[in-house]
């Protein structure tokens, strides 16, 4: 149930802030460590789970609902994609496009300066661009606050992931091998159904990307190494596997000799 999982992360947040941790809850609820775990990382609740959780750490639940009903009110008011026109205004600045990465990276004004050859005046001014967008809100004493969704996300072949598209390569220079890397290429075949159920797994893993970006926002920027995560999932074959694929008649298009 996506409004269990959503109401979840609203408790994790509240069980976080109250120094409980996975093996305390566990005790409270008689279940194993791990499983309490996988419950959290899979956000595999029922209302009924997470209501006995709550009697069990002593939260209200309909505290907890109201706290979520806020947050889904305060996340419908953000933004979760630009549009065609504000996407090609910024990659087609390359200071403003990395205005808005850093944006997204929850960095502060002073760490972007630290870190990149910007002024403060052109800091200053693409930060205004971004702000006039509703991408972010520059506040007094150069405060950035954003004001996109969790669920931000650019636009599919919109002008800024075809720009990521071109020049991908680059990412994709290197074994992955090192810590923190991992590259994983699966083939298989899967019904419609369970293709559903990886693409939501999928997407849970983002939001997990997400959640653990916000966590550590609060960390000095020489703590938090610029990490990007890669997602893609789609009925897809090798080119070289086509070419012997049958066509819609039944008949090959080559025969093996």
């Amino acid at each position: 149930m996506r409004q269990a999982g959503a109401i979840a992360d609203v408790l994790k947040a509240e069980l976080k802030s109250r120094g409980l941790t996975y093996a305390k809850i566990a005790a409270k609820i008689q279940m194993s460590e791990a499983s309490v775990k996988r419950m959290f990382s899979q956000r595999s609740f029922t209302l009924e789970r997470i209501d006995e959780i709550c009697q069990a750490c002593g939260i209200e639940f309909s505290e907890l609902m109201a706290r979520y009903l806020k947050g889904y009110d305060h996340e419908a008011k953000l933004i979760s994609r630009l549009t065609e026109a504000q996407e090609r205004e910024i990659v087609n600045d390359p200071k403003l496009f990395l205005t808005a990465v850093c944006a997204l990276n929850l960095l502060r004004f002073e760490d972007i300066l630290e870190l990149y050859q910007l002024t403060e005046t052109e800091l200053t001014s693409l930060l205004l661009t971004l702000d006039k967008t509703g991408f972010i809100e520059l506040l007094p004493n150069n405060r950035i606050k954003l004001k996109v969704a969790r669920t931000f996300a650019w636009i599919p072949n919109g002008p800024i992931m075809t720009t990521f598209k071109q020049n991908a390569a680059d990412f994709f220079d290197s074994d992955f091998s090192g810590n923190h890397e991992v590259m994983l290429l699966l083939n298989g075949r899967l019904s419609r159904a369970n293709a559903a159920v990886l693409a939501d797994k999928l997407r849970q893993v983002a939001r997990d990307f997400s959640e653990r970006h916000i966590e550590d926002s609060s960390l000095p920027v020489v703590q938090r190494e610029p990490m990007s995560l890669l997602l893609a999932c789609r009925p897809w074959i090798f080119s070289i596997m086509k070419e012997w694929a049958r066509s819609d008649t039944g008949t090959r298009k080559h025969k093996l000799r």
